[in-house]
């Protein structure tokens, strides 16, 4: 099934923020909160500071009425800048890829930032792109997807 998710970054704070909200909403983590320390190594790329390591790759938090909070840790190391406007991205995914294709290429298009659709190491099918209104958008389809 379909969902539809906020996603936070942080500035190295995203497992505090997650453990306030955890107790405001009375909810638990859904899954795993996995740390960049926890990625596999891409021998093309620089390895990540050490500093880096620790910092939260992905976590998901219920909220209310099946809204999900999710979040990750800014990387300085990659040239990442938390600033107000970068800090919120809606997160879509949606039940098959094809329209998740339609999804990318129509918010994608005449904006900037566009990662192109990738698939990636935890098995799921993601891009990311600012479209011409300034909004982040998110996509990620995968096995998750088919069986909420």
């Amino acid at each position: 099934m379909a969902r539809v998710s906020t996603y936070l970054n942080f500035d190295g704070r995203a497992e505090e923020a997650f453990g306030f909200y955890a107790e405001v909403f009375g909810t638990g983590l859904l899954g795993p909160l996995t740390r960049f320390g926890d990625v596999p190594s891409d021998t093309s790329a620089p390895p990540r500071p050490e500093a880096e390591q620790n910092l939260v790759l992905h976590a998901e938090l219920p909220i209310l009425a099946g809204h999900v909070l999710m979040a990750t840790d800014i990387v300085p190391s990659m040239g990442q800048t938390l600033r107000t406007g970068n800090n919120v991205t809606i997160n879509l995914e949606p039940d098959s890829r094809e329209e998740t294709d339609r999804l990318y290429g129509l918010l994608s298009q005449g904006g900037t930032d566009a990662s192109g659709m990738q698939e990636m190491f935890w098995g799921g099918y993601w891009g990311t792109c600012l479209d011409r209104f300034g909004v982040r958008w998110m996509l990620n389809y995968g096995p998750a997807a088919e069986t909420r």
